[in-house]
């Protein structure tokens, strides 16, 4: 397909980078060049918050009404569905996933605005909301505030969605933004500048910078008239952004991945366990943050459960994730490939068993694709049980008791997602609520609502998105505290001389 040429979305307008700097787009399905993309700069950050603080402080959006921002966030949400074959085709083509799961992540991202105009209109009627105070001489109340400008750093594995995540409750809040998507995939999310232009959205409230991360992520995550920043991406580079936002006491949200667990105990439906045990690591070509890479099965179903899972494993359909039935596509680089291939060939030398893939696919020769790859054996010290990989890796090992199980997967330093696959509905509850982890899954693994709050524990960040937690994120919250009494406070007596 065409990519679109497109330059920095800066004030409502689309402007080339100060220096002209550009970067090439690469297709994971051949590894051929597909495009260019604008590279900003720091000059182009400061232009970006410039303009965002700009119309922050002017107030056309910051001081309208929830109802007001909701019409918008409605009409992105249409224009998303309007246009979701080619934003999908754009986001496979740029990402390698394959078109089906594009086609549910547009419509994840249609809901996400959806969902978050109904938080808008909501927002309206939470204003004002009276305190219950101890004394009768004062009455307060609570009003919800947008923080300011928000920087918003994302990540290269679900680029519009993750974008979704993060604007559309900013923008609910009343706040205005500032987008830096990852350099490694950022089509979508210039096609989201270009529907914000569509739908009239009022200049300097979104605002979109593509560059590296050391170049224009940097420069972001230090600015000082950010009111905050929220990053999704490594452990590394979350920590770094943490650091440059703390420097200016600028809050942040941090979801930083993780090495999540899926235990399977031995009255488990093997089948439909072993279905959700390969959607939760095979999923988005295993490049997921929330991926349950980590099997724990027990002793007595293992043979059974690994039999079943090597056999669906290699029936999965690998091909051009454009393909309709594809069913797992290229990894996103030649870097990532080349990270996962030294996994595997770690997890050999440290003794790990290799139960099927670890190979590019034949007949598959150009472009970035790895088998469904699955050690079994693992120990505690080997990198592939304890790192994590962003590939479609899984590492298993076997337990005896719940209390083991329980223990393996709370000793990570990780700890965003668990899932545990039982009959018995008193042992899942047992587990749910023993693991360490911002989001359990009980018999399943991987479904995700932006209902529902969204973060993790340990290494995995803190904060928490989506759900009334998303919006909350992005609003102050002031209390007004009146004295009603008609009587004089009368602290400081006046003198009877």
């Amino acid at each position: 397909m065409t990519i679109p040429n497109r330059q920095l979305y800066i004030g409502g307008a689309w402007t080339r980078p100060v220096k002209g700097k550009t970067f090439d787009v690469y297709s994971p399905s051949s590894g051929s060049k597909i495009g260019t993309i604008p590279a900003a700069t720091a000059e182009d950050v400061d232009k970006a918050v410039s303009a965002a603080l700009n119309t922050f402080k002017s107030g056309v959006w910051s001081k309208t009404t929830g109802a007001h921002r909701a019409n918008f966030l409605r009409a992105i949400a249409e224009k998303v569905k309007e246009k979701k074959s080619d934003l999908a085709k754009l986001e496979t083509t740029d990402m390698g996933k394959p078109i089906q799961e594009a086609e549910w992540d547009m419509d994840d991202v249609a809901g996400c605005f959806e969902y978050y105009a109904e938080l808008a209109e909501k927002l309206d009627k939470r204003q004002g909301e009276p305190l219950q105070l101890p004394v009768d001489e004062f009455k307060g109340k609570i009003k919800r505030e947008p923080l300011g400008v928000v920087g918003l750093i994302t990540p290269w594995n679900y680029p519009m969605l993750m974008a979704a995540w993060k604007v559309a409750p900013a923008l609910a809040a009343g706040n205005c933004c500032v987008l830096k998507p990852s350099e490694v995939c950022s089509l979508t999310c210039l096609e989201m500048a270009a529907i914000m232009h569509e739908v009239k959205l009022p200049p300097g409230v979104f605002n979109i910078i593509t560059g590296t991360g050391v170049e224009a992520g940097a420069p972001l995550s230090s600015d000082k008239r950010l009111a905050k920043v929220a990053f999704t991406g490594s452990v590394v580079s979350g920590r770094k952004v943490n650091v440059c936002a703390a420097s200016n006491g600028i809050p942040t949200t941090m979801e930083l991945g993780g090495k999540s667990a899926l235990l399977v105990f031995d009255d488990a439906d093997v089948e439909k366990a072993v279905e959700w045990c390969m959607f939760g690591v095979f999923w988005t070509n295993g490049q997921i943050c929330s991926s349950t890479s980590r099997l724990l099965v027990q002793e007595d179903v293992a043979p059974a459960f690994y039999e079943q899972l090597k056999k669906r494993a290699e029936s999965i359909k690998q091909c051009d994730p454009l393909t309709e039935d594809c069913r797992m596509g290229p990894v996103v680089n030649q870097d990532q490939y080349d990270k996962i291939m030294g996994f595997i060939e770690d997890a050999k030398k440290e003794g790990g068993e290799l139960l099927t893939g670890g190979k590019r696919p034949p007949g598959l020769d150009q472009g970035y694709f790895v088998q469904p790859t699955v050690f079994t054996g693992m120990k505690p010290h080997m990198r592939l049980w304890r790192e994590e990989v962003f590939g479609p890796l899984l590492a298993a090992m076997t337990f005896k008791t719940e209390e083991e199980a329980v223990q393996l997967a709370n000793a990570s330093e990780f700890g965003l997602a668990g899932a545990v696959i039982s009959a018995d509905e008193q042992r899942c509850a047992r587990v749910a609520e023993a693991l360490e982890v911002g989001i359990m899954w009980v018999n399943c693994s991987q479904p995700c609502f932006c209902q529902a709050p969204w973060g993790g524990n340990k290494a995995s960040g803190h904060g928490r998105e989506l759900g009334e937690w998303g919006l909350e994120a992005y609003l102050s919250v002031k209390q007004i505290t009146t004295y009603v009494s008609k009587d004089r406070w009368d602290w400081y007596p006046v003198s009877k001389l």
